[in-house]
């Protein structure tokens, strides 16, 4: 069977640029408010995610499927960040925020089965666990946070995940380009709200401030979230979900090698297990995986009609 490009470059980069959120989160948080800075980062990229759609002439979607996607653009986007971008204000962790938002495939496996009418299998829902107990393993040694902190940051775990099953059931077939633009155009105005009603626009350090924000937008809002929507365009919500389950430990090396926190054995071990509970977790059955592929030919000829670029 012929090995894609998108099959193996795709998972590899997405899981560097969502993890890289995070540290670019606690760098732009620390020198502004975090409504702020969530207000800046997506007026930001509603102007370059709209100049990018219009330039490489993606589809913009009307009526109904416009409603769904400002939804689901809400809740992956405002409810997300808003709740972890506070979280990190009280003093969260990037490796504690990242070990909540790696139980994603969990909670989106919760809903799938139900919302989606996707088959999680027995030797999947094993594979979860053990990638569980990979991602606790990673950061065991720094989750220490308040209750608060906690819920901010189960929050932000359900707006990504029901976000992201809301997406894949109303809005399966729309333009990545276009939608992703579309979630931050939409998200923009209600983090301004939030910015003014926090009435607090001191900014400590802007050369932090700037330089956290270009990476957001171009990195996290413009490359994670455009990767992200066309892998849920091409394949099911499990097998992109499973990815978070690597994003912990990596976001732990990461901040290792940029912020100087220290790589312990534990997290080294957290990767590991994480890893095996990834790849139990992508193996079906035989017979899902003839439908698996059955319904990516099916697609795949669907998609032939759509710009190279969206793919």
């Amino acid at each position: 069977m012929k090995i894609r490009p998108m099959d193996t470059a795709a998972p590899a980069a997405f899981v560097l640029m969502w993890s890289s959120a995070f540290i670019a989160g606690i760098v732009g948080v620390g020198a502004a408010p975090p409504f702020l800075v969530l207000f800046a980062r997506f007026g930001l990229a509603a102007v370059a995610l709209t100049l990018y759609a219009m330039a490489v002439g993606a589809r913009w979607p009307r009526g109904a499927q416009l409603a769904h996607a400002v939804v689901a653009g809400l809740l992956m986007q405002v409810v997300q960040f808003a709740a972890f971008y506070t979280a990190m204000a009280e003093h969260v962790s990037a490796a504690v925020i990242s070990l909540v938002q790696g139980l994603n495939p969990v909670v989106i496996a919760l809903f799938a089965g139900r919302v989606l009418g996707e088959t999680v299998t027995v030797r999947q829902w094993l594979g979860f666990g053990i990638g569980g107990i990979g991602v606790g393993l990673a950061v065991m040694d720094q989750s220490a946070f308040s209750v608060a902190g906690v819920l901010l940051c189960l929050v932000g775990l359900l707006g990504l995940s029901l976000g992201t099953v809301y997406q894949k059931r109303f809005t399966p077939t729309i333009d990545s380009r276009s939608s992703t633009a579309i979630h931050v155009l939409a998200s923009a105005p209600v983090a301004g709200l939030m910015a003014l009603a926090g009435n607090d626009f001191h900014v400590a350090d802007w050369g932090r401030f700037g330089g956290a924000l270009v990476w957001m937008v171009l990195i996290n809002s413009m490359g994670a979230f455009l990767l992200l929507n066309a892998m849920l365009r091409r394949w099911d919500t499990t097998r992109v979900g499973k990815l978070f389950f690597v994003t912990p430990a990596v976001t732990a090396i990461m901040a290792w090698l940029l912020i100087d926190q220290p790589l312990r054995p534990l997290t080294i071990a957290g990767l590991a297990v994480g890893v095996v509970g990834m790849v139990l977790a992508s193996r079906r059955t035989r017979a899902s995986a003839r439908a698996a592929a059955a319904g990516e030919t099916t697609d795949g000829a669907d998609r032939r009609a759509e710009p190279v670029a969206a793919r």
